[in-house]
C-alpha cells in the first residue's frame, strides 16, 4: 500500500510540473550530449529522492493521526426476516408409463413394416402386417353364409309377423343368423390382429424384429415404443419421513446429467412400506418439453421436509462455537460510518440449508452480523467495517 501510495503522490507532483519537465527531457536528449543527458538524469534523481523524504513524513503523520490503524477490518450484513426451507436429498429415477415392448397378437410371418426408429407415430397407426395365412378368404365365406342367413331370418321373421309358420321355424332362422354374425365378427377380431398398431403416441425408440421372419405371441418383440411426454421421478424416502411428505409437498428435482433443474410437488405417496430398506415410494410429475429427459437417467429428489415463514437467517461462517459448544456471533455496533465495536452474543440455531443457517432465538431483524474477519475478535472490542 505504501508503495501505491507513492507512486500516487509522485504522478501527481510530476503533473503538477506540467510537461515542461518531459519537453525539457526530449530536449536534452535530442542534443545528443552524453554528459547534459547525466546531469538531467541526476537532477530527476534528486527530485525523487527529496520526494520519498516527504513522503516519509507524510506517513509518520498519518500513523500518528489515525487511531483506527490497529483495529482488525471486518464486514457485516444486515439481518432480515425471511421464508426460510429446508430440503432433505433422496436419489431416484426418472421413469414412464408408457415405454413398452410391442409383441404380436397372431402368429404368422411379419410381411411388412411401416415405420422406422425414431419416427413419431399417433395412438391406432400402423405399425407391421404379418401374413393371415388365408383369414381373408375364410372371413368373405363367412361373411356370405352370414348375409344368406340374414335374409332367411328376415323373411321368416315377416311369416311370423303375419302368423304364418311355426315359431320354431322363427327361432331357428334368428338363432343361424346370430352364430353366423358372430362367427363374422370373431374371424374379424382374429384378422384384425394381424395389423400391429401403436396403443399410444409416442416414438418408434427401436424395431427389434426385421421383415420376413416368423412371428408368434409372447414370443418376439416387434417394436420398442416410448412416449417421453409423460414422465416422473420415482424416489424411496426413508419412513422417518411419513408425517413430513405428503401430497402436494414442493419439490426439486436435480438431474446432473442433463444439467436440468425442476420445481415440482409431490404427485402420489405410497402406502406400503418396503420392509427391506424401511422406505416409502413417491412419485413426482416432470415436464419435458425439449425432450431431453429420458427413462432411467438418476435424479436428486429435494423434499421441503421443514419451512419457517418470517425466519432469521445467517451465513453458516458467522456461526462460531466457544469452549462450551454455544453458538455465538458478533452483532456490529457502529460508531460512525468506519469505526464500530463487536458484540458478542449467544444464539439458538436450526436447520442449515445451502451455507445458510436459521437463527432461532438470539438474533432481531435489522441487526448487523460480522461475517469476514469474525474468528479472532473479543466481546467488545472496536472494529474497522465494510458493508
Amino acid at each position: 500500500m505504501k508503495n501505491t501510495l507513492y507512486l500516487s503522490l509522485f504522478s501527481l507532483l510530476l503533473l503538477s510540473c506540467g510537461n515542461s519537465n518531459d519537453q525539457d527531457v526530449d530536449d536534452v536528449i535530442e542534443t545528443n550530449d552524453l554528459q547534459e543527458i547525466r546531469a538531467k538524469k541526476l537532477e530527476l534523481s534528486k527530485q525523487q529522492s527529496e520526494l520519498a523524504s516527504k513522503m516519509d513524513r507524510l506517513d509518520a503523520a498519518i500513523n500518528q493521526l489515525d487511531k483506527s490503524k490497529g483495529f482488525p477490518l471486518v464486514s457485516a450484513v444486515t439481518v432480515t426476516d425471511t421464508t426460510f426451507r429446508h430440503y432433505t436429498r433422496v436419489q431416484g429415477d426418472v421413469a414412464t408409463r408408457e415405454n413398452i415392448l410391442i409383441y404380436p397378437e397372431f402368429s404368422g410371418v411379419l410381411t411388412r413394416i411401416h415405420v422406422t426408429e425414431g419416427q413419431r407415430v399417433n395412438k391406432g397407426a400402423l405399425l407391421a402386417t404379418i401374413d393371415d395365412g388365408g383369414l381373408k378368404s375364410q372371413l368373405a365365406q363367412l361373411e356370405a353364409q352370414a348375409a344368406l342367413a340374414k335374409t332367411t331370418f328376415e323373411r321368416q321373421q315377416r311369416l311370423w309377423e303375419q302368423n304364418i309358420g311355426s315359431e320354431i321355424q322363427f327361432l331357428e332362422a334368428q338363432t343361424a343368423y346370430e352364430s353366423a354374425q358372430n362367427a363374422v365378427n370373431q374371424l374379424g377380431s382374429q384378422l384384425g390382429k394381424t395389423s400391429v398398431r401403436a396403443p399410444f403416441s409416442g416414438v418408434i425408440d427401436e424395431v427389434v424384429t426385421d421383415e420376413g421372419q416368423v412371428v408368434g405371441p409372447g414370443q418376439n418383440p416387434l417394436f420398442r415404443l416410448v412416449n417421453l411426454q409423460n414422465m416422473y421421478v420415482e424416489a424411496d424416502v426413508p419412513e422417518t419421513y411419513l408425517n413430513k411428505i405428503q401430497t402436494g409437498t414442493p419439490v426439486i428435482i436435480e438431474i446432473p446429467a442433463i444439467n436440468k433443474e425442476y420445481e415440482g410437488t409431490v404427485k402420489q405417496v405410497a402406502n406400503f412400506i418396503n420392509p427391506n430398506n424401511r422406505t416409502f415410494q413417491i412419485e413426482v410429475s416432470i415436464p419435458n418439453d425439449d425432450g431431453l429427459v429420458k427413462p432411467n437417467l438418476i435424479a436428486t429428489v429435494k423434499l421441503n421436509d421443514y419451512t419457517s415463514e418470517n425466519a432469521i437467517v445467517v451465513p453458516e461462517n458467522a456461526i462460531q462455537k466457544n469452549s462450551m459448544g454455544e453458538s455465538i456471533v458478533y452483532v456490529l455496533q457502529p460508531e460512525n460510518d468506519s469505526i464500530g465495536v463487536a458484540l458478542r452474543k449467544m444464539v439458538e440455531t436450526g436447520y442449515s440449508q445451502n451455507n445458510l443457517v436459521e437463527v432461532t432465538s438470539g438474533l432481531n431483524a435489522g441487526e448487523e452480523i460480522i461475517v469476514e474477519g469474525a474468528r479472532n475478535l473479543r466481546d467488545q472490542q472496536k472494529v474497522k467495517f465494510s458493508n
